[in-house]
């Protein structure tokens, strides 16, 4: 299976990526298939070849989660964007742990209305 990814190039602390094709079990620091264009994640500028983007998309290659979000980004995709960052399973379940907590906490309380701002009174000149 061919996929569509990022290949990391620049310096230290200054990343910039290329969007490859290369075969899914290849080591994407190694030899690609085609260079797609780049990505620049400081600026957020992308210069993306859409044609071939395209082309590789109908004959079966697949995009990851970040390549696509970016080819949405870009409006080279119409679809909606996928979620990168996976939560672990222990963060998931304190987070449902905590939902019918603070959904029993509002039930019980009500629900405090803003203090009324104070009226403006005129200010008096003091004349002597």
């Amino acid at each position: 299976m061919v996929k569509i990814c990022l290949k990391r190039i620049g310096k230290t602390k200054n990343p910039s990526y290329r969007v490859i094709v290369l075969d899914k079990q290849k080591d994407p620091h190694g030899r690609y298939l085609e260079n797609l264009g780049t990505y620049d994640p400081r600026t957020k500028i992308a210069k993306l070849n859409a044609e071939a983007i395209k082309s590789w998309m109908l004959k079966g290659a697949q995009p990851s989660a970040t390549v696509h979000n970016l080819l949405v980004t870009n409006k080279i995709i119409d679809a909606p964007k996928k979620r990168v960052s996976k939560m672990s399973k222990r963060h998931r379940e304190k987070l449902e742990a905590k939902k019918p907590a603070a959904a029993e906490a509002m039930a019980g309380k009500p629900t405090p209305t803003p203090p009324e701002a104070p009226q403006d009174k005129p200010i008096e000149s003091a004349t002597a």
